[in-house]
C-alpha cells in the first residue's frame, strides 16, 4: 500500500521542505517593525522627490526609532532569528543608506551635478560597509567585555541623522539659506560623515546602558518626557542640538575606549 503524501507525524506537521509550517508570533512581531521602519525610509525618499523635506526627514527619524526598537522587541520575546537580523540589514541600507542620500541630493547637492552625486555615493557605500563590517563582527560587538560598550566607526541610524545637519539648519528656526557658495560644504561634511562610519573610531554604544538607580528613576523620566515634548514641538532645533552633543561625545567616547583598552591590557599582564 502506497504511503500518504502528507503524513500526521509531528516532524511534517511542522516542516514541509524544511521550512517551518507555523512560525510564532515572538518571531513575526520584530520582523513586522523592521518592515515598518523601511516602509518610512522609502517613503522618505518619496517625499524628497515631492520636496517635501520636512517630512522626509520625521520619516528617516522614525525610521531609526523603529529601527532601535526592532532588535530590543526580538530579544524580549526572544524572537531572533538569522532571517530578522538579514531583513534588518537591508532595510538598514535603504532607511539610514539609500534615504538621507538621496534627500541631500535633491534638496541642494544636485546643483553641482557630479560633485554633489559622488558625494551621496561614497556616504551610501560608507553605511553598507559599515553595516557589512557589523554583520561581521557581531558576536565579538555583542561580547561582555569592554569592547561591547563602543560601537566601530559611527552606527548607520546615527550616521543618518548626522549628516541631515545641513538641512536641519535650513529647515529650523535659523533657516539658514541653502546658497551655492555652501554647498561645497556640504558636500565636505557628507564626505566627513563618511570617514566616521567607515573609521575604527569608538563611538559610545546605548545597548549596554544599565539599570537606573532607583533615586534617579523620577529625573530621568522626566527628562526623557520633556526631551520628547520638545523633539515634537521643535523637531529641527531639537535635531541639530541632539547632532552637535552626539559630535561632543565622540572625543569622550575614544578617551574611554582608551582609558578601558589600556586597564584591560595591564590585567592580561599581571
Amino acid at each position: 500500500m502506497n504511503k500518504p503524501l502528507f503524513s500526521n507525524n509531528r516532524l511534517t506537521r511542522r516542516r514541509l521542505g524544511g521550512v517551518p509550517l507555523r512560525v510564532p508570533m515572538r518571531v513575526i512581531v520584530p520582523n513586522v517593525v523592521t518592515l515598518l521602519a523601511l516602509c518610512l525610509g522609502i517613503t522618505a525618499i518619496r517625499f524628497a522627490i515631492e520636496q517635501q523635506f520636512t517630512q522626509a526627514v520625521l520619516c528617516i527619524l522614525g525610521a531609526a526609532v523603529f529601527d532601535g526598537l526592532d532588535g530590543r522587541i526580538a530579544r524580549a520575546l526572544k524572537g531572533t532569528t538569522r532571517f530578522g537580523a538579514e531583513l534588518d540589514s537591508l532595510a538598514d541600507f535603504i532607511d539610514f543608506g539609500v534615504a538621507p542620500a538621496i534627500v541631500l541630493y535633491l534638496w541642494s547637492l544636485e546643483s553641482t551635478k557630479s560633485f554633489g552625486w559622488f558625494a551621496v555615493l561614497v556616504y551610501a557605500v560608507a553605511c553598507a560597509l559599515r553595516l557589512a563590517r557589523f554583520n561581521v563582527t557581531l558576536d565579538e560587538e555583542a561580547s561582555t567585555g569592554p569592547s561591547s560598550r563602543f560601537f566601530t566607526g559611527m552606527p548607520a541610524p546615527a550616521g543618518a541623522l548626522v549628516v541631515l545637519l545641513p538641512l536641519y539648519l535650513h529647515l529650523s528656526a535659523l533657516a539658514l539659506p541653502n546658497l551655492p557658495r555652501l554647498v561645497p560644504f556640504q558636500i565636505a561634511y557628507v564626505l566627513v560623515v563618511a570617514f566616521l562610519m567607515v573609521s575604527r573610531i569608538p563611538h559610545f554604544s546605548g545597548k549596554t546602558i544599565g539599570r537606573i538607580p532607583r533615586e534617579h528613576v523620577g529625573a530621568v523620566m522626566f527628562a526623557g518626557a520633556v526631551a520628547i515634548l520638545l523633539l515634537f514641538t521643535f523637531p529641527m532645533e531639537m535635531l541639530i542640538v541632539l547632532t552637535l552633543g552626539y559630535f561632543a561625545l565622540i572625543p569622550l567616547s575614544i578617551r574611554q575606549a582608551r582609558k578601558l583598552r589600556e586597564a584591560e591590557d595591564v590585567g592580561q599582564i599581571h
